[in-house]
């Protein structure tokens, strides 16, 4: 499918003759001036193995032929929104043209450029700008395939209009732009706060699934390892608050592309300190390989390099004290809007903020001592667990 996906979207690019937008442009002069990006935009390509499996067309050939065609592509998606697919990637169109280059040494390397990544940032806010403009509103259609509120999409979203706020009357079910479908509400009383007047319940702080938990984390570790340990000083862009937490517990989970993207408060307290970090859009972890789904088996990983927003609140249950929310992008969604202000009191169930745009990842991060229980609703962490309902039980303190 997302082969298919990516065939057609070449077969449109190369019988073209689109010119290159000047927020591209000034990636691919990054690229020719400095040798070091030079020749890891080349090796990205020269790297992938010489196998079908990885995207080749029938002659061998890479179906991203080199990174002058790769900016092309870029080029054309940002005047696109994202359309349904049942992959749910292809919500994640420039990660779609980056997956297998993503997946070599000189992609790694590249991908974590300061200077690269700067660039992506500046290409990524201009198809923000698309996307919350009415003219992205053309795929919230109800073509059967791909349009939103088509056949297949209500199929993977069932009781949507029971669910979120929208006019199915009107146009576009009322939404201004891809964006305000994507960051859309729920409706007044479909997630109900597990233990309201119970400071000893925390609740799922996103519509998300369980990644991972775990426990004694250290301040400084090989996050690039297998394993993909949390190293809080870097977690943290090296803030001393990382202190706080050396010792203590991480909970990880993730967003789909058809998920609600909102964050709200998993405690009542304090806002002690909100920050975004920038960082990388496309780093994967070297030890994972070649991942179709990328960067889904990087997410521990990404955790220290990728874009995010961070959130310390002081509980007012003193058994729980400090702990943090850590708000990961994930490719294309690096977009991470904190509504909350330091200082600001906030009930459980509260919005803290909001992704732009696609699938993420983020971190429940607790002191040493916090002896918690999690109650996963009957599943494991992993890749294959399922979203865990916005503002319901996640553990209980002990």
């Amino acid at each position: 499918m997302l082969d298919r996906w990516l065939s057609d979207l070449i077969k449109v690019v190369d019988a073209s003759e689109e010119p290159l937008r000047p927020v591209v442009q000034e990636l691919q002069d990054l690229i020719e001036s400095d040798p070091q990006v030079y020749m890891y935009f080349h090796q990205m390509f020269e790297e992938l193995p010489d196998t079908k499996k990885y995207e080749r067309t029938p002659t061998g050939s890479p179906q991203v032929r080199n990174y002058r065609h790769m900016l092309r592509l870029i080029n054309h998606v940002l005047g696109t929104a994202p359309s349904f697919n049942e992959t749910g990637l292809v919500g994640f169109p420039i990660n779609a043209i980056l997956d297998w280059p993503m997946g070599t040494a000189a992609g790694t390397n590249a991908f974590l450029d300061d200077n690269v990544n700067e660039r992506f940032k500046a290409i990524l806010d201009e198809w923000g700008e698309f996307l919350t403009s009415p003219a992205s509103r053309y795929v919230l259609s109800d073509d059967p395939r791909h349009g939103w509120f088509g056949r297949d999409a209500m199929a993977a979203m069932p009781n949507f209009a029971q669910t979120f706020v929208c006019d199915p009357s009107q146009p576009h079910y009322g939404f201004t732009s891809w964006d305000d479908f994507f960051t859309r509400t729920f409706r007044p009383g479909r997630r109900p706060v597990a233990g309201a007047g119970d400071d000893d319940i925390i609740t799922n702080a996103c519509e998300s699934a369980p990644y991972r938990i775990a426990t004694d984390v250290r301040r400084v570790d090989t996050f690039w390892l297998k394993g993909q340990p949390y190293s809080l000083r870097h977690v943290f862009g090296d803030d001393p608050v990382n202190e706080e937490f050396v010792g203590g517990t991480v909970y990880q989970a993730f967003l789909s592309a058809l998920s609600y993207h909102r964050w709200h408060a998993p405690v009542s307290g304090r806002v002690v300190s909100t920050r975004v970090i920038d960082g990388s859009y496309y780093a994967q972890s070297p030890a994972v390989g070649f991942d179709p789904a990328s960067p889904n088996e990087s997410q521990g990983y990404i955790t220290e390099v990728a874009t995010r927003g961070v959130i310390v609140i002081e509980a007012d249950n003193p058994r729980i004290g400090l702990m943090a929310f850590v708000a990961v992008g994930m490719a294309e969604v690096s977009t991470n809007e904190i509504t909350v202000v330091p200082g600001q009191h906030v009930s459980k169930g509260d919005q803290l903020g909001m992704f732009h745009f696609g699938g993420s990842t983020h971190l429940l991060v607790f002191r040493p001592g916090v002896e918690l229980d999690f109650d996963l609703h009957g599943q494991q962490p992993g890749l294959d667990s399922s979203n865990i309902l916005l503002n319901a039980r996640l553990a209980t303190v002990r």
